[in-house]
């Protein structure tokens, strides 16, 4: 696409920021259409499904948070002047043309098209049906304010394909395809690894870890976990395991005074062996079955296991967890500096929730995914994160001997 300079593309932005306030009864109408043919059978994705005046409210300070940024593209990354005299710089570049494919979620049709186009980008938008009528309205949106400014509507595209034209577009693209998003669970995201032919970025599964030092502020333990497990749910940054020194003072008071907050919460537990010999009543989750503790729950569900110390938690979670975000509850430093270092997620926590691990909690502004890849990025993938780069080398007629 051809690049736009920073004016034209904040006034698109302005222009959205107009067209979706004054149009808020036309997207609710339309999202209420998709609550009513929805079947609830996924309380997780009902919940992403719904746009009330608070989404919308967040749509809009999504669009003027990135619109504050400066533009991606361009940016110098290096400059240097060789010694056989020529001039090399690095500079930031669009990708070219960006899929994203989600569920559910119609603010993820905001913010993946805001960021995108930003950063010079096409946007595919290949969501959800059950979000249908939700993302047509969106687009049409993005659509009206693109054209308001003479622009073409080729820079944001929803596709609406079913499963087996999704997978014969990613094998043979009918048009340029540079990067494909997959935001979802790990059934759509090895879909479209097995079937892509450029690069994929994953925005991997949560099944996040809590691990609790046998030196903890135990108030603060408590909070925590109520907190990651039970304030949002279909949330990919929630937790779903808790681990347990079982070296810590007052161990079998402790978890029972855990059971009982989790329970007040109305959180479904499931323990490992050690754990059941002290919550008598719980249902038994071995530790090395896979299918328990590598799931990710989207429910008031967790798991709870004993271990001996540190090391112990820092090899179970890299060995179950989905890479996306784990937390140490500690006073030890040198735990939390050892857990910190050595576990293999894209954010590590010392005494605080997993739900910040999100792009307007941690000051990257709106995200296209949390990326659990190592190539290019890890975590919030902003605006920042949506260019690749371009090497320019000037000379004077140099040749190489």
């Amino acid at each position: 696409m051809k690049l736009l300079d920073i004016t034209t593309k904040n006034n698109v932005l302005q222009s959205m920021i107009r067209i979706l306030d004054k149009n808020r009864e036309s997207l609710l109408n339309a999202n209420k259409k998709d609550l009513e043919a929805f079947q609830k059978e996924d309380q997780a994705m009902y919940d992403r499904l719904i746009v009330n005046n608070k989404k919308i409210d967040g749509m809009i300070e999504a669009i003027n948070q990135v619109k504050a940024q400066e533009d991606p593209v361009n940016q110098i990354i290096s400059d240097d002047l060789l010694a056989n005299g020529l001039h090399v710089t690095n500079k930031t570049a669009p990708f070219g043309t960006i899929m994203i494919i989600y569920e559910s979620r119609p603010d993820v049709t905001i913010e993946a098209a805001v960021l995108a186009f930003k950063a010079n980008n096409k946007i595919l938008l290949k969501g959800g049906k059950e979000a249908i009528n939700s993302n047509t309205i969106l687009v049409d949106f993005w659509h009206k304010a693109l054209q308001d400014n003479n622009l073409s509507t080729d820079y944001i595209k929803l596709m609406q394909l079913n499963r087996e034209e999704t997978q014969s577009f990613l094998k043979n693209p009918s048009e340029q395809l540079d990067l494909i998003v997959p935001r979802g669970g790990e059934q759509l995201i090895n879909f479209v690894k097995e079937h892509a032919t450029c690069a994929v970025l994953v925005s991997g599964r949560g099944n996040n870890f809590i691990y609790v030092d046998e030196s903890t502020d135990w108030k603060k333990t408590l909070s925590v976990i109520i907190n990651a497990k039970t304030a949002k749910i279909s949330a990919c940054n929630a937790i779903d395991k808790i681990l347990i020194n079982k070296n810590i003072e007052g161990y079998e008071a402790k978890l029972k005074e855990l059971q009982s907050v989790l329970k007040e919460n109305n959180v479904t537990i499931l323990v490992d062996e050690s754990i059941k010999n002290v919550l008598s009543d719980e249902a038994i989750a071995i530790i090395s079955d896979k299918s328990i503790w590598k799931k990710e729950f989207l429910a008031l569900k967790c798991c709870i296991g004993a271990i001996e110390n540190v090391e112990k938690a820092i090899e179970i979670i890299n060995k179950y967890s989905g890479g996306h975000s784990a937390t140490i509850m500690t006073t030890n430093n040198e735990n939390a500096e050892s857990f910190m270092q050595q576990v293999d997620c894209a954010a590590v926590y010392k005494n605080a929730s997993t739900r910040f691990t999100d792009g307007g909690q941690l000051g990257v502004g709106a995200e296209l995914a949390i990326s659990t890849d190592k190539l290019h990025h890890r975590g919030p993938l902003g605006l920042k994160k949506l260019v690749t780069n371009k090497y320019y080398i000037i000379g004077e007629g140099q040749i190489r001997n």
